[in-house]
């Protein structure tokens, strides 16, 4: 409780200095009243539907803009007096929330990584537990939604795939017949990639949160080799009963692979944001593209409509069946228990989780990975190639679930240290392990 407390405490000098400049409005409405219009709607919509509502929401999902908006003009027609006004950023965002929630103006709904920031967050969300919303999820996402008193106190954003993405033309172009599996096969890989002039990797090392999605590859791993789970693993550094050397696939297969991203990838990777990454891919400047997940196939397939997309596990060790795809959902939003519009919240969220048009919104608007029940997925590339794989192998666990982003975020940081060459590699591996017991848990 105590490293929770002091992660959510930040001074009011600190939140009016971040909040005068941060944010971007994604509705069209203007934000006349805040909350206290909200405490208005919520105070007369029991007795009078005509009221005026609004609800404030805050979220860190900028590549969803369009599809938000979608959803709140749809229900606009549904709620006439409903007003959703949408906020997103994504830079300092997790520091700004908690601003927000010093200082008493937590929003009416706020996004979250699932796992185990739901504890994090856990004293200022709502129970979804008997909603029809929590019924509509799959078992898989409603596990990383719930907190562990198992209580659903999180809302998926979508589903998640995380896996390389390779450019199917470019490896037939070098004669590569079958995605790499083992990290002998990536290598040859390599060689057959630049023979043909082809750089094989496009990074986006500028960001702190790409590390998570490629280690998780590699904790799975090791949890596999250890003879336990993922999340019995993650727990285990935690509470610092292990090490990095006691698992060679964290100590020595991670940053090989992250070595061999760099020697053989994109030039100044510190330099290349997710938004130059996608470019570099795209455009053919590389072959493979580390550290993303399904959310970006519709900006590359914008960039280039006929891209030939494939995907495939992270080679981390010497044994095939270690190389997989894994499958969730790591990014959550959640009503605060206190709005004073919870319950036109719940309701909303009710009406996404469980009518037609929000049915169809994943899969044809937003075009993600539903994280709901019987429901089609979309027509791309990436879930299509998820659900064939996914018919002879199983899904790796998703354990950016089981630490928390405010560890992510350092370890990100650390990496980005040892890329740069200001820590060497024992350094990063021994701040890593005293981030993980300092900001690993909520507990």
């Amino acid at each position: 409780m105590m490293k929770k407390m002091m992660a959510l405490s930040i001074s009011l000098i600190m939140l009016m200095a971040l909040l005068a400049g941060c944010g971007s409005s994604g509705s069209t409405e203007e934000k006349s009243g805040g909350n206290t219009d909200a405490k208005q709607g919520a105070s007369t919509s029991d007795t009078d539907s005509s009221k005026p509502v609004t609800i404030n929401m805050f979220t860190a999902s900028p590549e969803y803009t369009q599809a938000f908006n979608a959803y709140i003009e749809e229900y606009k027609k549904v709620k006439p007096n409903v007003t959703i006004n949408l906020e997103i950023m994504q830079a300092d965002y997790n520091t700004v929330l908690k601003s927000k929630i010093a200082a008493g103006s937590t929003p009416d709904v706020f996004q979250t990584t699932a796992g185990g920031d739901i504890d994090t967050f856990a004293e200022y969300s709502a129970d979804l537990t008997n909603e029809p919303l929590a019924a509509a999820m799959t078992d898989a996402v409603r596990a990383d939604m719930s907190s562990s008193d198992g209580k659903v106190l999180g809302l998926p954003v979508k589903g998640d795939l995380f896996a390389l993405m390779y450019n199917k033309k470019l490896f037939a172009d070098a004669g590569i017949t079958t995605p790499p599996l083992t990290t002998a096969e990536l290598n040859e890989a390599i060689k057959k990639l630049e023979a043909k002039g082809i750089t094989p990797f496009a990074n986006a090392y500028k960001e702190w949160w790409v590390w998570k999605h490629i280690f998780q590859h590699f904790v799975d791993a090791a949890a596999e080799e250890s003879g336990q789970t993922a999340k019995d693993l993650v727990k285990a550094l935690i509470e610092g009963k292990t090490t990095f050397k006691d698992h060679p696939v964290l100590y020595n297969n991670f940053f090989n692979f992250i070595d061999t991203t760099i020697a053989h990838g994109t030039s100044k990777p510190l330099e290349r944001d997710s938004n130059a990454e996608v470019s570099d891919f795209a455009s053919g400047k590389a072959a493979i593209m580390t550290g993303k997940g399904a959310w970006d196939e519709e900006a590359i397939k914008k960039i280039a409509p006929d891209f030939q997309l494939g995907i495939m596990g992270y080679p981390v060790s010497d044994k095939p069946e270690e190389s997989r795809i894994i499958t969730g959902a790591s990014q959550a939003l959640r009503i605060n228990k206190d709005s004073a519009v919870v319950k036109e919240c719940v309701e909303f969220f009710n009406w996404l989780y469980t009518s037609d048009y929000g049915k169809s919104w994943f899969s044809t608007v937003a075009k993600v990975i539903p994280p709901i029940k019987d429901v089609p997925l979309p027509e791309m590339d990436m879930p299509k190639a998820m659900n064939d794989m996914l018919k002879t192998a199983k899904s790796g666990e998703l354990s950016v679930n089981y630490s928390l982003d405010t560890f992510h975020q350092k370890f990100g940081e650390l990496m980005q240290s040892y890329i740069g060459k200001t820590k060497t590699k024992d350094q990063v591996i021994e701040e890593i392990q005293q981030a993980w017991i300092q900001l690993g848990s909520s507990q």
